[in-house]
């Protein structure tokens, strides 16, 4: 009877034994600063336009945190202006300037397939802002929102998140503002999104 019993706590354990991954520092993710977390757990991606495997994280991993994050979880993005030379500012500049408008998924999806499948070059703001109107904004409405003092924070906030993360490489994820998952530590975006999701609840 004792032998049933212990086999039986086994049988109820073992699966609870190997859901409890426990992912290492060091290796499954870096402490970016000693500071404390964020007040709220978030996951913050940080990519570039200019970047195709953002582009394919843009098109199959965003969806699902969008649709699967734990509740109370905020997921967030940052452009980052190190890709693009010149262009990267312009980039982060749009995108800032996109999400100000309330147009950024059409706005996002529109430049990485400008970039990427159309092959388009973009070497100035006006050729961003006419991709803008061939969106639907108006060209002075572009205008105003590029030069407003609310885009311009955005741009310095994002740069200075992107100076905070360390980062080597997009698309990186950031959780709490303090924890970079390792890229390089991963063997699929599932594990990657389970070790984002696991530094949330820290």
């Amino acid at each position: 009877m004792k032998k049933v019993l212990l086999m039986a706590a086994a049988l109820l354990l073992a699966p609870l034994a190997a859901s409890a991954v426990e992912y290492q520092e060091g290796v499954h993710y870096t402490v970016i600063n000693d500071g404390p977390a964020t007040a709220k757990p978030e996951i913050t991606e940080f990519f570039s336009f200019y970047c195709p495997h953002c582009y394919s994280f843009s098109k199959t991993v965003v969806p699902k945190i969008l649709a699967e994050k734990p509740a109370g979880v905020e997921f967030s993005q940052t452009h980052v202006d190190f890709i693009g030379k010149e262009m990267g500012v312009e980039m982060s500049r749009a995108f800032a300037v996109a999400h100000q408008l309330n147009v950024g998924e059409k706005i996002d999806a529109a430049l990485f397939a400008a970039i990427h499948d159309k092959k388009q070059h973009f070497t100035n703001r006006d050729d961003v802002r006419a991709l803008f109107v061939a969106n639907g904004v108006d060209g002075k409405t572009f205008d105003a929102a590029a030069d407003s003092f609310m885009v311009k924070a955005q741009m310095a906030k994002m740069k200075r998140d992107t100076e905070n993360a360390k980062l080597t490489g997009v698309p990186a994820l950031v959780v709490n503002g303090k924890y970079r998952v390792e890229n390089g530590a991963v063997k699929s975006f599932d594990e990657l999104l389970d070790i984002a999701y696991y530094l949330a609840r820290k």
